[in-house]
C-alpha cells in the first residue's frame, strides 16, 4: 500500500480552524472525484479506467478515467482487440491479468505513459449474462503487485461497472460509471484530523451510520455516539492512533442505526504521518459485512445474538434482531415472525415490509402493524407448529397458496420453542435457489431457540407496558376542551427506562366563556406511585380552580394536601389563568420552569415568574402572581424538565434549543409546532410533558354591566330599573320581558335564602343575554318536586327554567354563581324602499 499521505489520496486537507465552521451547521457533502480517490487508493490503484468495445468491434475505446494520478499518467484512447494490450488480452481470454512492474515491462503497448519502475497494473473483463462488456484498466504504484484484498475487491468492483453496463445495454454508453458502481458497492471513506477531532465523511458512511446529512456536525465525536459502548474502546484506539501506529489497520465494529437496528461495519484504514511523525490524519474505509462475525467459531456468533436478544425489550426489537441477524448473513429474500396466538399468528415483524412482496392470504388479511394470518390455511406451518421442529424446503417445492411466493428458492420454516411450548414461527425465504449447509442448519436451530425465550419475554414486557399507558392515559385528560380564541394542545411521552409512566401531568380547564386554567406540573420520580399522586394532584388542581378560586390560592389549597398526604414525593407545579377576552394571564409558580412565550413576531422568551418552594415541602408556604399580557398571534409553552435537561444537556442549553426550536416553528399549526419542539428526543432519561396554547383573542367581545344589590325592601325593585336600563342602552328590549323576569326571581332567591353580598352581572355576546347572580352561599338552589295550586312558593326558579335557553349553577369563591341565557331574536331587515304607510 503506498504511504503518501493526503496529496495521493486526493482528499480535501481538513484543518483546525475549520472547527468554527463545521459547529455552526452541517459540512459540505463530498465529492464524488474524492470519494473515487479515496477508494482506489485503499485498493492500491493510483488510476482506474474504463474500456468498451468501439464503434468498430475490432477495438476497445476509453469510455472514463478516475483516481489521483489522472495527470500524472496517461492510458491509450483506443486499444485494438488484436493488439498485444493487457486489456484485449484480458478481454480476449475472458480473465483477469495482474502484472507487476517487471510483467508490465513485458508489454509492448496499453500501459500507462510515461512508463515507471514501480508501477503496477491490473486488466480485468467486465462481463454479465454471457457476454463480454469491457474491461476495467488500473494502475498501481507497488512494484510488487496487487495484494489479494485488493485485487477481490477491485473484481468486485469491476462486477458492479458490468452490471451498470448490461443494465444500460441498447443505450448509449452512459459517461459516468465508476462512481455509480461504487456506491452500488455501499462503501462509505473518511478523512480524520486527530488533532481537531474533525472528520470528513461522505454520504454513504453517513448512511451506513443512520446519520441523516444535515444533521451531521463534522465532528467524530457524533459517529462513535453511533458505536454500541462495547466496540467504543476498540474504535478509539484506530481513530486515536498513538505514534507508532501507522500504516494500515483493518477493525470491525458494531453501530445501533435510529431504528433500533444493529449493524456490523468494517473498517480499512491507514495513518499519514507528519515530518516530526505525529499522526496528521486517518484516512480510512468503512463498508457493511455479515452482522455476525465470520469466524470459523459458532460459538461466536451465537454469544452475539444471545446478548443482543437480551437488550431486545419489546416484541418490535426482537424482529429487528432476527431480521438483522438472519436475512443478511443467509442472503435471505423475506424473513417474517408471527406469535402463535390460540389457532392464529399474529405477524410483528415482515421484511420486506411491502404487502405486496407477500403471498395473497397475508395481505388480505393486512389490517395494521400486526396482520393475521389463520393456521388452519398454512398446513406446512401447522405441521412444523405440531412437531417443534425446523423443516427446511428445497427450491422448487410445492407449498400451499399462503406460502406460494415466500421462498421459490427455498423455505426455513423455524417453530420458536420457550416454556415447554411453541411461542411463534419465525420463515426465511429466498428467491433464488439455495442450498442449506450445515453451518446453517445448527444456526438456525441455535436461533429458534433463543428467539422463542426472547419472544416470551418480549410478549410479557409488552403487556406490562400496555398496562401502564393505559394507567397513564386515565391519569391524563382524553381531549382538551375548545376554547374561544385560542387552540390548546398538549403531548406527553413516558421515560423509556422502567415502567413507563411518569409523574408529569398536564390539564386545561374552562372556568368560563372568557376564561380558561393551564396547568404542568411533575411529580418526583417515574413510578406508579408518581403516577398516583400526580392523579391526585391534577384532580385536586382542576377541583379548587372549578370552585373559583385565584391562582395562588388554587396552589396553596393543592400544596396543603400534597403536605397532608404524608408521601415522601413532592410535586412542581405552574399554574397560569387566562382572561380569553383581555389576553391578561396570571402566572403563579411553584418550583417549576418558567413558562414559554412566542411573540406574534417570532421572538421568543423566558417570562420572568417570581416563584413558591413546590408543592408537599412547607404547608404554610406562598406562592405570588406575577401579571403578563399576550398580544393576539402569540404562542404560550408550558414544559416539564425532561424536555429540555439531561445529562448530558444543562438546564440553560436545554431551554435555550427550546426557544429557538419555537422560534422556528410555525404556529398556524400547533399540533405540528408540539412535534416540532418535541424532536427526535431519543432514549428518554426522564418524563416529557408540552403544552402549548396559541392566543387568538376572541373575535366578538361581550358587553358587561354590574349592580351590586342592596339589602333594602325594595332591592328587587332597583335590580330591574338596573336591568331595564342596560335593555334599553344595548338595544335589546325585546327580550326585556324574560329578563327581567329572571332578574327578579333570581335576587330574591338569593336576598330570601342567603347572607352576604349578592351580586347582578349581565353580559350580552352573541345573540345571548346571559344574567348572573352571585350569593355567598355555597348551596345550589333547590327546585321543588311537586308543585301544587296552594304552594306559596317554589315556582320561581321552574319559570327561570321554563324561560331561558339554558341554565344553571357554578361555585364561585366564596359561595355560588346562578345563571341564566336568554336568546335575542334575530331581527328582520327593513324593506329597501320603505316609506311612510297609510292607516
Amino acid at each position: 500500500m503506498p504511504h503518501d499521505g493526503r496529496a495521493r489520496a486526493g482528499v480535501t486537507e481538513l484543518r483546525a480552524s475549520e472547527a468554527g465552521a463545521v459547529d455552526t451547521g452541517s459540512p459540505p457533502p463530498v465529492p464524488e472525484a474524492a470519494v473515487i480517490d479515496r477508494t482506489l487508493t485503499f485498493a492500491g490503484a493510483a488510476l482506474a479506467s474504463v474500456y468498451v468495445p468501439g464503434a468498430r468491434v475490432e477495438e476497445l475505446r476509453l469510455v472514463e478515467a478516475a483516481g489521483y494520478a489522472t495527470s500524472q499518467y496517461g492510458l491509450p484512447e483506443r486499444l485494438p482487440l488484436s493488439g498485444g494490450s493487457p486489456a484485449a488480452h484480458a478481454f480476449r481470454t475472458d480473465r483477469p491479468l495482474w502484472l507487476n512492474a517487471a510483467a508490465l515491462a513485458s508489454y509492448p503497448e496499453g500501459g500507462p505513459t510515461p512508463p515507471r519502475a514501480e508501477t503496477s497494473l491490473g486488466a480485468l473483463p467486465l462481463r454479465a449474462g454471457g457476454r463480454r462488456l469491457g474491461c476495467l484498466v488500473v494502475v498501481g504504484h507497488p512494484a510488487v503487485g496487487f495484494e489479494s484484498e485488493q485485487r477481490s475487491f477491485l473484481e468486485r468492483y469491476a462486477d458492479a461497472i458490468a452490471g451498470l453496463l448490461q443494465a444500460g445495454s441498447g443505450r448509449p454508453t452512459p459517461s459516468s460509471l465508476l462512481s455509480p458502481a461504487l456506491r452500488s458497492l455501499r462503501i462509505g471513506t473518511f478523512v480524520l484530523v486527530p488533532d481537531t477531532g474533525l472528520i470528513e465523511a461522505d454520504e454513504t458512511l453517513l448512511e451506513l451510520v443512520g446519520i441523516a446529512p444535515d444533521d451531521f456536525d463534522g465532528k467524530v465525536d457524533t459517529l462513535i455516539a453511533h458505536t454500541l459502548p462495547e466496540d467504543v474502546h476498540a474504535l478509539m484506539s484506530v481513530l486515536e492512533p498513538s505514534g507508532q501506529a501507522f500504516g494500515r489497520r483493518e477493525l470491525e465494529f458494531r453501530v445501533r442505526r435510529p431504528t433500533g437496528e444493529m449493524r456490523w461495519l468494517s473498517l480499512i484504514c491507514r495513518v499519514a504521518a507528519t515530518t516530526d511523525d505525529r499522526p496528521e490524519q486517518v484516512l480510512g474505509l468503512v463498508m457493511a459485512t455479515s452482522v455476525l462475525r465470520r469466524s470459523a467459531d459458532d460459538v461466536s456468533r451465537i454469544q452475539w445474538l444471545t446478548a443482543a436478544l437480551d437488550d431486545a425489550a419489546t416484541v418490535g426489537d426482537v424482529g429487528m434482531v432476527v431480521v438483522t441477524a438472519l436475512r443478511e448473513p443467509l442472503g435471505a429474500d423475506r424473513v417474517a415472525l408471527a406469535e402463535l396466538q390460540d389457532d392464529r399468528l399474529t405477524v410483528s415483524v415482515l421484511d420486506p415490509p411491502q404487502p405486496d412482496a407477500w403471498p395473497e392470504i397475508w395481505r388480505s388479511e393486512w389490517r395494521s402493524e400486526w396482520p393475521d394470518a389463520p393456521v388452519s390455511a398454512l398446513p406446512t406451518l401447522q405441521l412444523a407448529l405440531r412437531d417443534g421442529r425446523m423443516d427446511l424446503w428445497p427450491a422448487g417445492t410445492a407449498l400451499e397458496p399462503g406460502l406460494a411466493g415466500i421462498g421459490t428458492g427455498g423455505l426455513a420454516v423455524l417453530p420458536l420453542p420457550a416454556k415447554g411450548r411453541v411461542a411463534g414461527v419465525c420463515l426465511v425465504g429466498w428467491d433464488r435457489p439455495h442450498e442449506f449447509v450445515p453451518e446453517e442448519r445448527s444456526l438456525l436451530t441455535a436461533t429458534a431457540a433463543l428467539v422463542g425465550q426472547a419472544l416470551n419475554r418480549a410478549h410479557a414486557y409488552d403487556a406490562e407496558q400496555e398496562l401502564a399507558t393505559m394507567l397513564q392515559r386515565s391519569l391524563l385528560p382524553r381531549r382538551l376542551p375548545e376554547l374561544p380564541g385560542g387552540k390548546a394542545v398538549a403531548r406527553y411521552l413516558p421515560a423509556r427506562r422502567g415502567l413507563q409512566v411518569g409523574g408529569d401531568w398536564y390539564d386545561v380547564i374552562a372556568l368560563s366563556e372568557d376564561r380558561v386554567a393551564l396547568v404542568i406540573g411533575d411529580v418526583q420520580g417515574h413510578s406508579a406511585g408518581a403516577a398516583t399522586i400526580m392523579g391526585q394532584m391534577r384532580t385536586a388542581v382542576r377541583a379548587y380552580a372549578v370552585e373559583g378560586h385565584p391562582p395562588d390560592v388554587v396552589l396553596s389549597h393543592a400544596n396543603r394536601l400534597l403536605v397532608g398526604m404524608e408521601t415522601d414525593l413532592f410535586a412542581t407545579c405552574c399554574y397560569a389563568e387566562l382572561d380569553m377576552e383581555e389576553g391578561n394571564i396570571l402566572f403563579v409558580r411553584a418550583g417549576h420552569l418558567s413558562p414559554l412565550v412566542r411573540h406574534p413576531d417570532g421572538s421568543t422568551e423566558e417570562v420572568e415568574v417570581e416563584g413558591g418552594p413546590p408543592l408537599g415541602i412547607l404547608a404554610e408556604a406562598e406562592f405570588p402572581m406575577t401579571a403578563v399580557a399576550l398580544a393576539p398571534g402569540a404562542v404560550l409553552a408550558l414544559v416539564t424538565d425532561g424536555l429540555v435537561e439531561a445529562s448530558d444537556l444543562p438546564l440553560d442549553e436545554g431551554m435555550l434549543r427550546t426557544r429557538a426550536a419555537l422560534a422556528a416553528a410555525d404556529p398556524a399549526d400547533p399540533g405540528r409546532m408540539a412535534d416540532e419542539l418535541l424532536g427526535d428526543v431519543g432514549r428518554r432519561e426522564d418524563d416529557v410533558a408540552l403544552l402549548l396554547l396559541r392566543y387568538d383573542g376572541m373575535e366578538t367581545r361581550p358587553i358587561r354591566a354590574g349592580w351590586a344589590v342592596w339589602r333594602l325592601p325594595d332591592a328587587v325593585m332597583h335590580a330591574r330599573r338596573f336591568t331595564a336600563r342596560t335593555l334599553r342602552g344595548w338595544k335589546v328590549q325585546e327580550v326585556a320581558d324574560a329578563v327581567l323576569l329572571v332578574v327578579s326571581e333570581l335576587v330574591t332567591n338569593a336576598l330570601v335564602h342567603t347572607q352576604g353580598e349578592v351580586r347582578v352581572d349581565l353580559m350580552l355576546r352573541g345573540g345571548r343575554v346571559r344574567v348572573s347572580v352571585n350569593d355567598a352561599s355555597p348551596r345550589a338552589p333547590a327546585k321543588p318536586v311537586i308543585v301544587d295550586w296552594e304552594a306559596t312558593g317554589g315556582r320561581g326558579l321552574v319559570l327561570v327554567e321554563a324561560v331561558s335557553e339554558s341554565f344553571g349553577t357554578v361555585p364561585v369563591a366564596g359561595g355560588k354563581q346562578v345563571w341564566s341565557e336568554i336568546a335575542v331574536p334575530p331581527r328582520e331587515p327593513a324593506p329597501a324602499n320603505s316609506g311612510p304607510g297609510m292607516e
